[in-house]
């Protein structure tokens, strides 16, 4: 395996997630990017989609059972909603990111230059690969030992700061709980061109402009000046 891919160190790799494979290729797999393959074609292992697919899958399956024995008073809606929130791409990015994954990630010299959401966006994958890969060689029980030290204990803070919820809802149920007022959003300025606009959206409680939020449409500036305002009155 070494010599058909000296980039990597398999045996480093399964340390780092704590599982010795019996099939390594499988873990090799998890962690190769598809553009990976497009440059080296003497590769002779698959790029991780499927894994992911199945990974995913599993994911989906150990948290749901998670959630459904440790709530046992929240309704499906909300469940969903937490679920979704644990198991989002920037919390997978963010446990693969803890595991160590990035110094293993085989992917096409272009794709190793992004950063920012196209990388969270892999790093994700590969989580959830190595769950897919995991699976498939040691079972269910190993998936699941993977998965819940790296993504339960954020559980309790989802469900207490109600991160669950996006943050134009958050910060209206906050701002109607702490201060008694719903807020309202304002068009600040708009630029660019019809194709390529970007919104400042500001958030104002009353005559109180909170904080201010910028994207490509106006929802999304004002789900960013809703968390902005979160932040800013340390709710």
């Amino acid at each position: 395996m070494e010599d058909r891919n000296p980039e990597i160190d398999l045996a480093a790799l399964m340390d780092l997630v704590e599982a010795r494979f019996n099939d390594p290729t499988l873990l090799l797999s998890a962690v190769t990017h598809r553009s990976y393959l497009n440059e080296h074609r003497e590769a002779t292992w698959e790029h991780n989609e499927r894994l992911e697919f199945l990974g995913d899958a599993v994911l989906e399956l150990v948290v749901t059972d998670f959630l459904f024995t440790t709530y046992r008073d929240k309704p499906e809606g909300e469940l969903t909603a937490i679920r979704a929130a644990l198991v989002n791409t920037v919390s997978l990015a963010i446990a693969s990111e803890e595991l160590g994954i990035n110094k293993f990630l085989l992917m096409s010299k272009g794709e190793a230059k992004d950063e920012g959401r196209a990388r969270q966006y892999i790093l994700a994958n590969v989580f959830e690969a190595i769950i897919g890969a995991l699976y498939l060689d040691q079972g269910f029980t190993a998936a699941r030992a993977f998965i819940a030290p790296r993504l339960f204990k954020h559980t309790q803070e989802i469900v207490d700061k109600r991160l669950w919820q996006d943050p134009k809802s958050r910060f209206q149920e906050l701002a109607q709980e702490k201060a008694s007022i719903t807020p309202t959003y304002e068009t600040m300025a708009q630029e660019g061109p019809d194709h390529d606009r970007v919104f400042t959206i500001g958030v104002f409680l009353r005559h109180e402009k909170v904080a201010e939020g910028k994207g490509r449409s106006k929802q999304e500036a004002e789900q960013q000046a809703a968390e902005r305002a979160i932040a800013a009155k340390g709710w």
